[in-house]
């Protein structure tokens, strides 16, 4: 399968929100889950798919700051689970699969940013095994609760730029680098979208754009005015997104009736984003190595290996 990736004019752009992209939408009746829906663009994404009449299910690791952050949205609720913990996972699906519910929407929106070393399971790199290995657990094991026509968005980012799949090293054994880590976890989770649209799923991977939140709790302050995210005055930089705005294009890929034949595709700016023709991360775009069938599949296959699970098969 070639992923089409061309811009398709969907009436909507950078400055669209959650709610403009939704206008009109009724999605009374329907269950969405989405990772990370707790804080920042995640909590932006369930509030929106509330309003329009989803009910929203948020695992969270940290259950208690999720049901505060949840508190008084109807609609919503939250249930415990570590996406470092591959049992935590398996916990949570068969608690969720017991419930007999269907599954119409998942937006995979949980991750860490260039954070410090650290070593989960069997000593796997942080980036690789919260941001997509954990996501690739959660969609394998609740596969039973996925109907004709569920959707299923990854978060990833214009980081991909940094890294495709490091196939020598993926663990990062041979030295460690939070930036490229987190790059090759955005990687994964595009080419994860892709693999996944060859399995009859309609699967998408979005980049929101650029956004203050707190997932950049480990880049300091200096840091992020270096790279030109905050002005002195500490405000986001020209280009950058309000959260409404970031959340629009995951809500925008798992509801809009316009991607029916752009399965696997990498989207931005609520619309399908075209290939990348440089290196400027604001200006976005999609690298070939993100959405790569044989890479995806062999991530896929490696993901199977590491995990032991393959629903799809």
């Amino acid at each position: 399968m070639t992923v089409k990736q061309h811009k398709i004019g969907s009436g909507f752009g950078p400055t669209s929100t959650a709610d403009d992209v939704l206008a009109g939408i009724d999605l009374s009746g329907s269950t969405a889950l989405v990772t990370g829906g707790y804080s920042g663009l995640g909590l932006e994404t369930t509030r929106a798919l509330a309003r329009a009449g989803a009910r929203v299910v948020v695992p969270a690791r940290r259950l208690a700051v999720a049901r505060e952050a949840l508190r008084g949205l109807p609609g919503t609720e939250a249930e415990e689970v570590d996406l470092a913990d591959l049992e935590s996972v398996r916990a949570f699906c068969d608690r969720f699969l017991e419930t007999g519910r269907a599954l119409d929407i998942m937006i995979n929106g949980a991750g860490v940013m260039a954070c410090p070393e650290t070593r989960v399971g069997p000593g796997w790199e942080g980036h690789f095994a919260i941001n997509h290995l954990g996501h690739f657990a959660l969609v394998n094991r609740l596969r039973p609760a996925l109907p004709a026509g569920a959707r299923v968005v990854s978060v990833s980012s214009s980081g991909h730029f940094l890294s495709g799949i490091r196939w020598d090293d993926t663990q990062f054994t041979g030295g460690y680098d939070g930036w490229l880590a987190y790059a090759q976890s955005k990687t994964a989770n595009a080419l994860f979208a892709v693999h996944l649209g060859t399995l009859g799923v309609r699967a998408f991977a979005v980049h929101p754009g650029s956004i203050l939140t707190p997932l950049q709790r480990h880049v300091p302050p200096e840091q992020q005015r270096a790279l030109g995210w905050v002005t002195s005055a500490g405000e986001p930089a020209p280009g950058f997104k309000t959260p409404p705005q970031g959340a629009a294009t995951a809500v925008w890929a798992a509801t809009s009736p316009l991607l029916e034949e752009y399965g696997g595709a990498y989207c931005q700016d609520c619309d399908v984003a075209d290939p990348a023709t440089g290196d400027d991360m604001l200006v976005g775009g999609v690298k070939p190595w993100a959405v790569d069938p044989a890479e995806a599949s062999r991530l896929w296959e490696l993901s199977s290996e590491l995990t032991g699970l393959d629903a799809f098969s």
